[in-house]
């Protein structure tokens, strides 16, 4: 039976594929996570979008507290005919905005949107020994400033969500609380076996990529062109790296991300240009390392 939740309906998904609880706010700016017994979904469409909207997913990874950045992709998703969203972790670290980038996407995640822990995510929980001195130090500064809501949300993310023929996550699938890179052929294999679904979304390396594993066994990578849809048949299996939101690493300082067409199984991988002077900015404002203001400006 259909269930009330602060005036959204939801009934329980009955074949078991697991879903993300959605984050439920009470009032405007309220992060708190409801405990829910099992999976749930919104019925119906949302915000008077036609039922195939929901078919275009818009994949976005590694924010890095980079509020420009998210808002120019978050727009242009929209523009672009997104109907549901994934934000595939490391909403946080690096960037000046951790606080407004978590309320933002909360509000998405009320929404219905996917939500998956990164290690910079997880590192605001419990400290990470493999971190170098800068991380570290935007990451102690990032819990100090986070309210206790903020953080209960990164807290309760899951590593991974499995919804269908789909995988999201933020490294590798498997093992992904190791936050393994996916940076080969052999480490994207590894995590579509691991995976055991056609498609896998994740982020972490700062790069767009698309590997796949053929019935056959054959296996191989493209470095997609922006703008291009690419076909995507689930009679191969996939690992797709969506590239950085808020980091980029390829010199080229627009935000990265991707959107899934899961009716004509296409995806199509996007750089946005964005103020990443105005990000820049607030990094050094703040007082964090120069270096990463640095490396937003110059998409290094």
């Amino acid at each position: 039976m259909p269930a009330e939740i602060d005036g959204r309906r939801w009934r329980h998904k009955p074949d078991g594929n697991r879903i993300a609880a959605g984050i439920i706010p009470a009032r405007p700016g309220d992060l708190r996570w409801p405990v829910l017994s099992c999976y749930y979904q919104v019925i119906g469409p949302k915000n008077g979008q036609n039922e195939g909207d929901a078919l275009v997913i818009a994949l976005l990874a590694d924010v890095h507290s980079n509020l420009e950045a998210l808002e120019a992709c978050l727009a242009h998703a929209r523009d672009s005919g997104a109907g549901r969203y994934a934000f595939l972790g490391d909403l946080v670290g690096y960037g000046a905005d951790p606080g407004a980038v978590i309320e933002l996407i909360a509000r998405y995640a009320a929404e219905g949107a996917i939500v998956v822990k990164g290690n910079h995510d997880a590192a605001v929980e419990k400290r990470a020994g493999y971190m170098n001195d800068t991380g570290t130090e935007v990451i102690e500064w990032t819990r100090e400033v986070l309210s206790a809501d903020a953080k209960a949300f990164l807290a309760q993310l899951p590593l991974s969500v499995v919804e269908g023929t789909m995988c999201f996550v933020h490294a590798s699938a498997a093992s992904p609380e190791r936050w393994d890179y996916v940076d080969s052929i052999t480490a994207a294999l590894k995590s579509i076996d691991a995976a055991q679904v056609p498609y896998t979304f994740s982020g972490h390396v700062h790069e767009q990529m698309l590997y796949f594993q053929s019935s056959v066994g054959k296996v191989g990578a493209y470095s997609p062109l922006q703008g291009s849809p690419i076909s995507m048949h689930n009679n191969r299996s996939w690992h797709a790296l969506v590239g950085s939101v808020g980091q980029p690493r390829d010199r080229n300082p627009s935000a990265a991300y991707a959107l899934f067409d899961s009716e004509r199984e296409q995806m199509t991988f996007h750089r946005v240009p964005y103020d990443h002077l105005a990000a820049a900015g607030k990094i050094r404002k703040a007082g964090l390392p120069g270096s990463i203001a640095y490396r937003v400006e110059m998409g290094i």
